[in-house]
């Protein structure tokens, strides 16, 4: 039960970009298209479930015994932009469409704010690695989540009368925030 209870809470009840605001801007930048959110979620769930699996055992075995903690950001930002290179490579050669429509957000990945958090918290909540790859899984999906019901919404705002001066990052920000006031009745899900 503690695992499905870690893994609630990250998805749905402190959602990382609804009721946290980390990754705003891959967030407000990739969600004008549903395919382009599925394809920027599903690669920020996939580096930041092997960053978390890759950068857990090399605190606890190698930088906390040779007691090297304070290098623990440059490590884990070297681990994530590894892993980008490797989603950027995979990605450029199988999915040439996506790749081009990710432009600039797919290099981002390697300082979205949502994956170094993960693997920060996943240390500092003491999760064993178990929990530490649910715990990612329940992060990066409420990303995915946050990104696809934004797109969603920003699709029917295509067909809507927006007044001009909630035109762009205004009425992003007012749809976001509604978003977020229907996610914090989650917040009675888990006790």
């Amino acid at each position: 039960m503690d695992l499905m209870k870690i893994f609630l809470v990250a998805l749905l009840v402190n959602n990382i970009v609804l009721m946290r605001f980390i990754a705003l801007c891959s967030y407000i930048g990739m969600t004008s298209d549903v395919g382009q959110s599925i394809g920027m979620g599903t690669s920020v769930t996939f580096v930041t479930v092997l960053a978390t699996a890759v950068t857990w055992p090399i605190y606890h075995y190698v930088l906390t015994p040779l007691n090297l903690q304070f290098l623990k950001i440059l490590v884990f930002i070297l681990v994530i932009a590894c892993l980008v290179q490797l989603v950027e490579f995979y990605l450029k050669k199988n999915i040439p469409g996506l790749y081009a429509a990710m432009g600039i957000y797919l290099p981002l990945i390697t300082t979205n704010c949502a994956i170094l958090a993960v693997t920060f918290e996943s240390i500092d909540y003491n999760y064993s690695f178990i929990e530490s790859i649910v715990y990612a899984i329940g992060v990066s999906l409420g990303y995915l989540l946050a990104m696809v019901l934004l797109a969603g919404v920003r699709d029917r705002m295509k067909t809507s009368q927006v007044p001009k001066f909630l035109q762009g990052a205004p009425i992003l920000f007012i749809a976001t925030s509604l978003i977020g006031i229907a996610f914090m009745g989650f917040s009675g899900l888990i006790k």
